[in-house]
């Protein structure tokens, strides 16, 4: 076990015939006394910058620990949300692709549609043409025909035959 400076201070030494000066010996033990004294303070005080600075690397030590977790959550989480935003890139991209589909075969076959409308109104409009056509020269001819000219001369006969060539004409229309 160490001295402490009350051992120091408390030692008597024996007197001898011609001994030290004791004189000397007193002064020089309080010399020793307080320089112990100043040792032991500076001891204590360096054990407990030693403790503070201890204690505050453990605390900056939980707090790089705490860092160093959060960075890889974060980075985590950053490649979690990229890897979802491109998911959904891809499935935005395939949706877009699918109704841009759909909008193009809406598109052919409305223009299909169109197409054979067109050509059903051209048919419609042959057989229209054909048929009025035929009516025109219908009506031609019987005002080339001879019952014409017999009728602008003024026969009743021929007035009284005259309503049945207004049925043959209507039934030509």
């Amino acid at each position: 076990m160490p001295l402490t400076p009350l051992d120091i201070h408390n030692k008597s030494f024996s007197r001898g015939f011609r001994g030290y000066d004791e004189d000397e010996v007193n002064d020089f033990l309080d010399q020793i006394i307080k320089d112990y004294e100043a040792l032991i303070r500076e001891k204590k005080d360096l054990e407990q910058k030693i403790k503070n600075s201890d204690e505050k690397l453990s605390h900056f030590s939980n707090i790089e620990t705490t860092l160093n977790k959060s960075i890889l959550v974060a980075q985590e989480t950053a490649e979690e949300v990229k890897q979802n935003a491109n998911k959904e890139a891809k499935l935005i991209v395939m949706e877009a692709k699918k109704n841009a589909d759909r909008i193009i075969n809406e598109a052919l076959e409305k223009s299909r549609k169109v197409t054979l409308n067109i050509e059903e109104l051209k048919k419609e409009a042959n057989v229209y043409r054909t048929r009025f056509q035929m009516l025109i020269e219908a009506q031609l001819e019987l005002l080339k025909s001879d019952d014409w000219k017999s009728m602008s001369a003024g026969n009743d006969d021929d007035n009284a035959e005259s309503p049945q060539k207004d049925d043959v004409i209507q039934s030509q229309a």
